[in-house]
């Protein structure tokens, strides 16, 4: 397998931080139930605006060597990975083994997504 040049590299590291991001914007709030509702969603309008700065340019990179599709699924498999980890570190909620087979049967299907890929 030859080594993954920089327009190939490039959209899954700004994809991966801007997931990070994402994740924090949408489930970060959960640990601050008694803060106002405007006041959250201003805050994670602000993260939301950081996510933008790197799936923007993930997107139009990633486009000249991947398709639409493919790079909507590399974006979906890295929110899993990257919800998984934020689920069980910052919420501290277990993964059981339902979802284990749904986030693989998830894998799979991306799988298939690049399993044509010539």
């Amino acid at each position: 397998m030859p080594a993954l040049s920089w327009p190939h590299l490039a959209p899954i590291l700004l994809l991966a931080g801007s997931n990070i991001f994402m994740t924090l914007a949408w489930y970060g709030h959960l640990k601050f139930k008694s803060a106002p509702l405007l006041l959250v969603i201003l805050v994670s309008w602000a993260i939301a605006f950081v996510e933008y700065c790197m799936a923007v340019p993930a997107n139009r990179i990633g486009h000249g060597v991947y398709s639409a599709a493919e790079l909507k699924t590399i974006q979906e498999v890295i929110t899993l990975l990257v919800f998984a980890g934020f689920s069980v570190v910052y919420l501290k909620e277990a993964l059981t083994w339902n979802h284990a087979v749904g986030f693989a049967l998830i894998a799979a299907g991306a799988a298939f997504v690049f399993s044509g890929r010539g």
